[in-house]
Formats: C-alpha cells, structure tokens, sequence
C-alpha cells in the first residue's frame, strides 16, 4: 500500500503531461487565428484604402501674355496718322467708348482734305485693341484671341455691298494676320477699303483705312491706302507690346 501510495504522484503528474501539452497545442491554434485575423483586418484597410478616390489636379491654363492695351489714340504715331488722314477734324483721334479700357478700347481719324476745284480727298482710319485674358473654362488667352481673329475676319469679308474682295495673308504684323481689300459704293462715290485683323499674343488689332475721291477727284490707289493701312498696323502692334513692357 505504502508503494503503491507513493507511484501514485508519480502516475498523476505523467497523466497531466498530456493535458498540458493539449492545452499548448490550443494555445498555438489560437495564436493562429490571432494572426488570420490581424491579417484580415490589414485586407480591410488596405481594400478601404485603395477604394479611396485620388483627388483630380487642379485644371490649369496657359497665363496671358499681356495684360493691359497701349493708350490707343497713341498707339498709332502723330506722323503716320497725319499723313493717312491730312485734314483730320480731330488730330489727336475720336477715342470709341468702352467700359473697360484694359480689355478693349478703340481710335478714329477722319478729315476731308478740300483741294478746291481739283477736288477733295476723304480719308478715314480706325483702330480697335480687344485683350483676351486666360480662363480655365474658356481656354488661354492666346487661344481666345487665335478664335475670334477668325470670327473677326469673316466679319470683314461678308461686308455688305463689297465688291472685288480680297484676303491676303501678311507678314511681319504680329503673330499672324490677315489684310482685306474691297471697294464699297456709298454717298454716291467709289471708296477704297483696307481692313487688318492681326494678333500679337492674346491681344487682337483690327485696323481699318479708307478713303474716296470727291468732286471729281480720282479715287486713291488700293496700293496706298493698303500701304498706309499695313503700315499704321504695324505700329499698333508694337504699340502692344511697349505699353507692356
């Protein structure tokens, strides 16, 4: 009795050996499930974070190259205008109205040069500026000025009454430009038109120059007044580009 008493022990802690070790085994299988759940938790986060939206870029538009017109009465010189329009009413021009003198503005000069019985010569020269700014809805500006150049030039060319029309592509006004020559019968007498749409940048010149013969005066030559109108065109190109300066 007393040897069996003492195996006893002995039995009990070799019967608890498995249970331990059971119990182990159940501890690690719980570990696993630990690590299949953080891992499945890391899935969720990385499943919420891709679904998150990437933020557009900030649209984007090429800045203006100029941003304010010359003084346009001034941005044909005092010379040049006085030999376009000899007896000019008001030598220093007409300015047009405008609301915003920074976006467009306009200049005229007209005058009968009386020559008594030999006849009276009529000129009229008008220049208009119109600056387009950049608009991320509406495109830059240069684009905006590359649109309404076109517009601007059909304009010109579906004149009503004009006759022996003619669009000649220029050179040296500008970035690019377009000159017109027609002749237009009003007041009883032949005037001969010259029209210039050019574009510097975002910034369009329109010019116009015509004149006509009165009192059995000859009519001037389509040369001269397209002269004198490409080269006031010109100037009021160049004319953009100093007041910017």
């Amino acid at each position: 009795m007393q040897r069996s008493a003492s195996r006893l022990p002995r039995i009990l802690a070799c019967a608890a050996v498995p249970v331990m070790l059971v119990v182990a085994g159940c501890s690690s299988d719980s570990g696993g499930s630990g690590d299949s759940g953080k891992k499945g938790t890391q899935d969720k986060t990385s499943a919420s974070a891709s679904a998150t939206p990437t933020p557009s870029p900030t649209p984007t538009v090429e800045p203006a190259k100029f941003a304010k017109l010359p003084e346009v009465c001034k941005a044909i010189s005092a010379k040049t205008t006085a030999s376009l329009v000899p007896k000019a009413k008001t030598k220093k021009g007409t300015p047009a109205a405008s609301s915003d003198l920074s976006s467009r503005g306009g200049c005229s000069w007209n005058g009968l040069d009386d020559n008594g019985v030999d006849g009276s010569q009529y000129r009229w020269l008008d220049v208009s500026f119109y600056r387009y700014a950049s608009d991320v809805s509406l495109g830059s500006g240069e684009e905006r000025a590359q649109e309404n150049l076109a517009k601007e030039l059909a304009k010109v060319q579906e004149t009503p009454g004009a006759k022996k029309l003619k669009t000649t592509t220029a050179s040296g006004i500008g970035e690019e430009a377009k000159t017109v020559a027609y002749k237009l019968r009003k007041t009883d007498e032949d005037f001969v038109y010259a029209s210039v749409v050019a574009r510097t940048g975002n910034v369009l010149v329109l010019l116009s120059y015509n004149g006509a013969g009165y009192a059995g005066a000859d009519a001037p030559s389509e040369k001269k007044i397209m002269d004198g109108a490409v080269k006031a065109a010109k100037e009021a190109v160049a004319a953009v580009a100093a007041a910017n300066k």
